[in-house]
């Protein structure tokens, strides 16, 4: 009887104590949520996966930044390259060298003028000159008499008297070389300024002579390099100097004209640098400087005129283009920035990948402030020394696309 009891006991120990190891081997409802679930936001992507992918990571950090002013403006001409090209005397228009738009060099011609009065200096030069040869001439023979006087004094040939008046002859006679020689030389600066040369001046001829050119032809050159923007001027056409009949700008140089609203004047000032971009190179940046900024606003439209002065020697900008000018405010501020490369659509939003560990990025909706060159501005969305995804973030884009899909299906 006593082994049948501890028997009994035996048994229940040992079904006791395995009922009590199939309870410790159950998995409870406890353990199954503390199981870590698969974010849906974090995508995996392998160290050797992020070599081959050529993926960098930066930090985000801080930046001392300066507020930006954003305009609108027009390329217009600089004015103090525009040349307005009008004759330096009255003429009959005989030939055209140029047409609307060409660009021409300094000294190109441009329009030959029947200018009347060059042609009238051109035969005062011949006359005077003409008077000049004769008062020499006379002053030549003068001068013998003069020297033949000398030598007959000192004989007592002729008298002190006699002397003395072919000295006053020989004068006379270098007075009126003189006076010859000032009217030339006046009428050759007249000629000068319709732009004959030295040489051409000296080379003129009668036009009774069947070979010579009619003196009163006079051609209109370029004063600078440029391009002709305006043509006034047609052949046979009765022209003064009242009347332009050529507009040149040199387009080396350009103005972009802008309108600055009155609670940004305050921000900006003369002197500093800008930014000029134009729809035809997006990826250009023309840099100029701030020359101008108006005095007085528009009435209706509240802004004031700003002026900024781009150098443009390719020829890119050109004339009424429609530009964009960015300049950089006198105010300055410490911002959160990441490179620009980091920020990627997702879904309609923008969003950078933030390395959590070695190989899990994590997404997250970012708000992105003012670009600076290669970085960004990010106001929320990031913490500074957090490591984000860089080059190679448009990778870790796709492959998180791609596993979104897959989970959908």
């Amino acid at each position: 009887m006593k082994r049948v009891i501890v028997i009994g006991s035996v048994l229940a120990v040992v079904i006791g104590v395995a009922t009590a190891i199939l309870v410790l081997r159950r998995p409870s409802s406890t353990a199954k949520t503390a199981e870590p679930a698969t974010e849906p936001n974090v995508v995996e992507i392998s160290e050797e996966a992020q070599r081959k992918s050529s993926i960098e990571v930066a930090e985000a950090q801080e930046k001392i930044l300066a507020d930006q002013v954003e305009l609108t403006g027009v390329v217009a001409p600089d004015e103090a390259r525009v040349g307005h090209i009008v004759p330096l005397a009255q003429g009959v228009v005989e030939r055209i060298f140029v047409k609307l738009g060409d660009r021409v060099e300094k000294g190109h011609a441009l329009v030959e003028l029947d200018n009347v009065e060059m042609g009238e200096l051109a035969g005062q030069h011949l006359r005077v000159a003409a008077q000049l040869q004769t008062a020499n001439a006379k002053l030549g023979v003068a001068q013998r008499s003069l020297e033949r006087a000398e030598h007959l004094l000192k004989v007592e040939a002729i008298s002190q008297r006699e002397y003395d008046e072919r000295g006053a002859q020989y004068d006379e006679a270098q007075a009126e070389v003189a006076s010859q020689k000032a009217e030339l030389l006046q009428v050759d600066q007249k000629l000068r300024r319709f732009g004959l040369k030295n040489d051409a001046i000296q080379n003129l001829k009668d036009t009774t002579e069947a070979s010579a050119t009619p003196l009163s032809r006079n051609v209109v050159r370029a004063p600078f390099d440029g391009i002709i923007t305006k043509f006034y001027v047609a052949p046979g056409e009765l022209v003064t100097s009242e009347k332009e009949i050529f507009t040149l700008v040199d387009p080396s140089s350009v103005w972009v004209v802008a309108d600055v609203y009155q609670k940004d004047i305050g921000r900006i000032g003369t002197g500093g640098p800008c930014e000029v971009s134009v729809s035809s190179y997006p990826e250009t940046k023309f840099t100029g400087t701030v020359t101008y900024i108006s005095d007085f606003l528009d009435p209706d439209s509240r802004t004031a005129k700003l002026r900024c002065v781009v150098a443009n020697r390719d020829g890119r900008l050109k004339l009424d283009m429609f530009a964009n000018v960015t300049i950089p405010s006198k105010q300055s501020r410490t911002a959160l920035v990441v490179p620009s490369a980091a920020v990627q659509q997702v879904e309609n939003e923008r969003a950078i990948f933030v390395q959590t560990d070695a190989t899990h990025f994590e997404k997250r909706e970012v708000e992105t402030g003012s670009a600076i060159g290669q970085w960004v501005e990010v106001r929320s969305g990031v913490h500074r020394g957090e490591k984000v995804a860089a080059k190679g973030a448009f990778y870790v884009k796709s492959v998180f696309l791609k596993e979104q899909l897959s989970g959908e299906e």
